[in-house]
């Protein structure tokens, strides 16, 4: 039976999905993606696929999921593409957050900063992830992923608008905690994974100019920014930092009550 595997469709998952698209394992697994990664993490708790790209936050809330070890979406300090965007105002003087809920984990790590960091709760509100109609609704918007990318300073008829504002959220956490942070991982509730994540990556971090190519269009970016996202901003890889900073999120996610209880990393 072929594994089925589940990922988002945004650019910084690109090389960890490269391979299964058009690289060695080609053809060996059947790959669903979708714009949301939370989406990933609803067919993962379902048991609909054998493992899954997902947020980090789903490891405390999918029964029986165990983490796939090394392969991730993080950063070690500045990841551009989860933002807080403002029309120019302190997050100190931010009332309402407008929230893109397509990424629990990020969601999460906003109410820590403001809760744990800031020190006072703004009103939340779930929004699409369309930063004019979101800041007419609250003072700052949380964008993730490509969205966050396509940031412009000019309205769709040329004419300017206010000034924004963009807060990155890993430069924040980092800033705060001096340490790194992961967004994203595989996991599995199987009993074994034939897959090597690993490969998978390295084959992709080796293509990281034809998937600058494919993205350049959607995104509005040249080539060369977002190869330097993808090879300077994100990182793929685990390093003691990053570890250390996802278990501090555990720890405060669930001080919070973002979560039940913070449970132990387990790696398949």
């Amino acid at each position: 039976m072929v594994m089925r595997i589940s990922a988002s469709s945004y650019s910084n998952t690109a090389p960890l999905v490269w391979s299964f698209l058009y690289g060695k394992n080609h053809g060996k697994v059947e790959l669903i993606m979708d714009t949301a990664p939370a989406r990933s993490a609803e067919l993962l708790a379902q048991d609909r696929v054998d493992a899954a790209l997902v947020p980090v936050i789903a490891y405390q809330t999918i029964e029986n999921v165990r983490l796939i070890p090394d392969v991730c979406v993080g950063t070690r300090k500045r990841v551009r593409s989860v933002c807080l965007v403002t029309s120019g105002r302190d997050l100190e003087n931010v009332r309402s957050v407008a929230l893109d809920t397509s990424s629990r984990t990020s969601v999460a790590l906003t109410k820590i900063i403001f809760r744990e960091f800031i020190g006072f709760e703004p009103e939340w509100i779930d929004a699409k992830p369309e930063v004019g109609a979101m800041l007419a609704m609250a003072d700052a918007a949380l964008l993730i992923g490509d969205p966050s990318l396509r940031l412009s300073q000019r309205s769709t008829n040329g004419e300017p608008q206010p000034v924004l504002r963009s807060f990155d959220l890993a430069e924040l956490w980092h800033t705060h905690t001096g340490l790194g942070f992961v967004f994203a991982m595989w996991m599995t509730r199987n009993a074994s994974c034939k897959i090597d994540f690993s490969a998978a990556r390295d084959e992709g971090l080796e293509h990281l100019g034809d998937i600058a190519g494919n993205y350049k269009a959607g995104i509005d970016l040249s080539h060369d920014e977002i190869r330097e996202y993808l090879s300077e901003n994100i990182s793929y890889s685990i390093d003691e930092s990053m570890r250390r900073g996802m278990e501090l999120y555990f720890e405060l996610a669930a001080k919070h009550s973002l979560i039940k209880a913070n449970r132990a990393l387990q790696f398949r």
